[in-house]
């Protein structure tokens, strides 16, 4: 009796000497501990290969070891009935709500508070200690936890384990001298432990452990090797590095990874060793999948390859999107949040607006899915009805839609008809299966049985729901949301041969492939960042650790882990390993490549890195034509080649039966947008007034002129955008300046009156959001929509009392060239054939004398300088210049861009005999000579009329100032060209 230990690096033949001497042990009846329950099947396969007629022994998992010692035989009166991971998030959410906590209150409203006390209790059991143990909150919170679970007669899975461990350690009877055989652990838990010393001294026992001595990359494991070691009192078996892999640049690589220097004469990679880089995670995997599709028309078995993610849920979407794209046949090893799945989200949203005063995009997430049994073109007529209309409370949204639909939504009913929140979510999801597959035929397809796997967690979640319902304590609907938020839906399927398995790393460490794939190494993304738990932080693990001996609650480090996992994970292949990273995100913003990327890169010569490295740019959007995987990407190659070569483009497509959909492919960004209806024509040839907005739009851009003053789109949602928070401001600022000398008794604020004019302003503001935004908003966007404006204009306001102006705000809201305008402006501004209309923010005159400056309010942070008036041919401020000066009947001495958000900066075209004496304050390059200011002025005259000859002849273009569409400009889609 007593322990042996295997020790080796991987692939030393470790696992296979344990599974020999497991099968020559078969009469004593053995038992065989696997890390993962996927792992059991694997096994007992390969046990049967070895010896056929293999028929005693057992194995299972550490868990499942702990079920069968606490509840077998006679040991099963004793247990307890094991309550579910959802009733234990329950019971934890009710002890904390019970318990006084003092200055844990605020944080124990957030959901990830019992999250964070669960596992700080969780690994508390495990190390088996007691409440005793603890200080501060968490010994009386795991107190109180333990009470509720006696007085409910129950344990949880941590407990029973203690309870297992407890009993080997303390009866003869309750262990029997069969043999144990473990492999796949790197850490033990103070129970796992405490079990594993128990059967030492009642069996054989023998530990399979990946440990070389004086090895960084074993780090993460030497703390259970050393413990093992003294357990194993010398039984200590070493086993040397194997031959293998089958080619040399594998075998060092297992060799050298994470040591200190490198080799002098390292192997060539002979494309053992790849590296993948590109830009975006679709990118990446595109990579991936032709990679694989390679390795799949050369011979290698689908199930011989795996492509590894540091966490599966990150790379589910964009892998099923380039796999699914190109045909390559991938089973997910794993679960997904419930709530990450179609049935899930569409179930958990319809719940949220029914139980939870959800909004109205949770009740149109429902029925949007195919879940809700309604066409789409009626889902979305109703929806666009509403948001026109900026209906979002949540009755309001229910009476409506019931209106437009002309009966009420069923679903709504069955979530709130039954009995108790479990039947209800049983009801609903029986309708939303119905409505989705029918009953006439069953579903079948990938999609399907995801959505089946859903409602089978869904049930589950109502299973634990009833549970706590037969212990007395009815569940809540908010209680059972949570449930559903927290249920796993199992991705696994039958282990079936013709797919390439996607799995984590903990899943992949104890598998063996032919090739394997490992995504995710940005920095950043792995290794991992290391959190702490708040209740139990390192610190507090150490010194409960030295006070409570062999405990076993101290963590291994998260970097020296990771490096461990990553190490296996290299190690698993026999034939090729493929590194795999982002090198820029989807939107370019170039990602610093992991460690252990680099770490990999250095084991090798530089050239013969480069020399298998390959690379996919962000600019390159389709594949060459001859890698191209399917029909469509060669479609897509096609179109690209035509940018540079339309006539090859035209052979290819001409050649494969493509003619037609090339040419409506090169046709897409061509067409001709220079009107030529007649009926238009004349239209616009009969315009003699134009607003200096309509003519500063053309000159950014005719297309966008076009759409905007002409097709005139309507946004569908109403709701508070740039345009409404800038009327807001634009009234405010009104309000306040016309009204200042009535209220404060002076017509500028100074700095002696400033925080009075700030509280006014406030006033102000409150008034003008009242009279302007006439939307259903809730109190929130109101809040926001205050908030947000009074600092900017509060900032705007101390600003202005900075740069100091002597001038005078004395004329507000000039409108001119319109019939509302003042009779004597309302003939607008003559340029010569037409005439322009526009409405001043502000004019600032000199209380001495008819000089006076034109202020412009922007929405925005930035302002244009009298350089970019010029050079970007902006017409606000000069064609006011030129209205101030023969409508108003002011000297104008500049005009002046006022940015209201942030920095508030204030820039324009100012005469530079302003300086001294009128408007100081400004850039130095924003005042000009008396000839310079003059010329901009007749620049900007010349402009307008050019824009309006054109204009008038119907020659609208794509013609973005600068050659390129504007970052802000939202209406590219609609005017269909190509972006820059």
């Amino acid at each position: 009796m007593g322990l042996s230990l295997l020790v080796g690096p991987a692939n030393a033949g470790k696992v296979a000497l344990l599974l020999d001497r497991y099968v020559d042990a078969a009469a004593r009846e053995p038992v065989l501990l696997v890390p993962n329950r996927g792992d059991v099947d694997r096994i007992e396969r390969e046990l049967l290969s070895r010896s056929p007629a293999l028929l005693g022994g057992w194995i299972g998992t550490f868990d499942d070891l702990f079920e069968r010692l606490a509840r077998g035989g006679a040991n099963g009166k004793a247990a307890r009935p094991l309550i579910r991971p959802s009733q234990r998030r329950l019971l934890l959410a009710r002890v904390v709500a019970s318990t006084p906590l003092d200055g844990l209150s605020a944080s124990a409203r957030f959901p990830g508070f019992v999250e964070a006390l669960g596992e700080a209790i969780a690994d508390a059991e495990s190390a088996l200690l007691e409440p005793g143990d603890l200080d501060g909150p968490l010994g009386g919170l795991y107190a109180r936890y333990r009470a509720e679970l006696d007085r409910l007669g129950l344990w949880d899975r941590a407990l029973e384990r203690r309870h297992a461990a407890d009993l080997v350690g303390r009866e003869l009877a309750a262990w029997d001298g069969r043999p144990v055989f473990a492999y796949g652990f790197e850490d033990l838990t103070g129970a796992q432990w405490a079990l594993v010393e128990a059967l030492a001294g009642r069996a054989d026992v023998t530990v399979s452990l990946p440990y070389e001595p004086g090895r960084g990359v074993f780090a993460a494991v030497e703390r259970t090797a050393n413990d093992l070691a003294r357990l194993a009192d010398g039984r200590i078996e070493e086993r040397p590095a194997q031959p293998w892999y089958d080619v040399r640049a594998l075998e060092h690589l297992e060799r050298t990874l994470f040591t200190e220097g490198v080799a002098a004469d390292p192997p060539p990679l002979s494309g053992a060793v790849r590296f993948l880089e590109a830009a975006g995670p679709r990118a990446a995997l595109e990579l991936v999948a032709e990679d694989v599709l390679g390795l799949l028309r050369d011979g290698t078995h689908a199930e011989e390859i795996a492509v590894v993610c540091p966490a599966l849920e990150r790379f589910r979407a964009p892998l099923e999107t380039a796999f699914g794209a190109l045909g390559v046949p991938y089973a997910l090893e794993g679960t997904v949040p419930l709530e990450r799945t179609p049935f899930g989200r569409a179930l958990l949203a319809l719940l949220r607006f029914a139980w939870l005063g959800g909004t109205r995009r949770h009740l149109f997430l429902f029925l949007r899915s195919r879940f809700s049994g309604l066409p789409r073109t009626r889902s979305d007529f109703v929806e666009g009805r509403l948001r026109g209309r900026a209906i979002s409370e949540p009755a309001r949204v229910e009476e409506e839609a019931a209106r437009l639909l002309g009966h009420p939504v069923p679903a709504l009913a069955d979530a709130r008809e039954a009995a108790s929140p479990a039947d209800s979510v049983r009801a609903l999801a029986r309708r939303m299966l119905r409505a989705a597959y029918g009953l006439e035929s069953p579903p079948a397809g990938e999609a399907a049985r995801l959505d089946l796997r859903a409602h089978e967690a869904v049930r589950d979640a109502c299973d634990d729901l009833d549970g706590w319902s037969t212990l007395g304590e009815p569940a809540l609907r908010e209680q059972a949301v949570t449930a559903l938020e927290q249920a796993e839906v199992r991705l696994d399927r039958p282990r079936e041969p013709g797919r390439v398995a996607v799995l984590d790393l903990l899943r992949a460490r104890t598998r063996r492939f032919s090739a394997v794939f490992v995504v995710g190494l940005e920095e950043g993304s792995f290794p991992r960042r290391g959190a702490e738990t708040p209740f139990l932080p390192d610190d507090e693990r150490r010194e409960l650790e030295a006070r409570v001996p062999r405990r076993r609650l101290v963590k291994p480090d998260p970097l020296a882990r990771d490096r461990y996992l990553f190490y296996t994970v290299c190690t698993r292949p026999w034939r090729r390993l493929t590194l795999v990273r982002e090198a820029a995100t989807e939107d370019g913003r170039p990602q610093e490549p992991s460690p252990f990327w680099l770490d990999v890169r250095s084991r090798f010569a530089a050239e013969e890195v480069a020399r298998w490295t390959r690379r996919r740019s962000l600019s390159a959007l389709t594949w060459d034509l001859e890698r191209a995987p399917s029909e469509r990407e060669r479609l897509r190659a096609v179109a690209s080649i035509a940018s540079a070569d339309p006539d090859e483009a035209r052979a290819l497509a001409s050649a494969n039966g493509w003619a037609r959909r090339i040419d409506r492919a090169l046709g897409a960004f061509s067409r001709r947008t220079r009107l030529s209806s007649p009926a238009v024509h004349r239209e616009l040839e009969q315009l003699g007034r134009f607003s200096v907005t309509e003519l500063e739009t053309f000159g950014t851009c005719s297309s966008m002129w076009l759409i905007d003053r002409v097709v005139d789109p309507r946004a569908i949602d109403a709701e508070i955008d740039a345009r409404i928070r800038g009327a807001v401001a634009h009234q405010a600022l009104y309000r306040f300046y016309t009204r200042l000398p009535k209220r404060l008794g002076v017509e500028q604020v100074d700095a002696d009156r400033l925080e009075d004019a700030v509280a006014f302003l406030r006033e102000c503001l409150a008034e003008a959001i009242e009279g302007q935004v006439r939307l259903d908003l809730s109190d929130l966007d109101r809040l926001e929509l205050e908030g947000t404006l009074a600092r900017d204009l509060e900032q705007f306001l101390r600003r202005e009392v900075e740069l100091g102006f002597p001038l005078v705000p004395r004329r507000f809201e000039v409108v001119f060239g319109t019939p509302g305008a003042p009779v004597e402006l309302q003939r607008g501004l003559d340029l010569g054939g037409f005439t322009v209309s526009g409405k001043i923010d502000r004019i600032d005159v000199d209380p001495m004398s008819a000089r006076g400056i034109v202020q412009d309010y922007k929405s925005g942070t930035g302002a244009h300088s009298a350089a970019q008036i010029a050079s970007e041919g902006r017409l606000q401020i000069p064609l006011y210049i030129l209205a101030l000066r023969d409508l108003v009947g002011i000297e104008p001495l500049g005009g002046l861009y006022r940015a209201l958000a942030g920095p508030g900066s204030t820039r324009g075209l100012v005469r530079a005999d302003a300086r001294s004496d009128a408007v100081p304050g400004l850039k130095g390059a924003d005042y000009v000579s008396e000839g310079e200011f003059w010329g901009h002025v007749d620049e900007a005259l010349a402009k307008a009329r050019g824009a309006v000859e054109r204009i008038r002849a119907g020659d609208v273009r794509h013609d973005p100032r600068g050659g390129s569409c504007p970052t802000w400009c939202d209406r590219w889609p609609m005017c269909r060209v190509r972006r820059a």
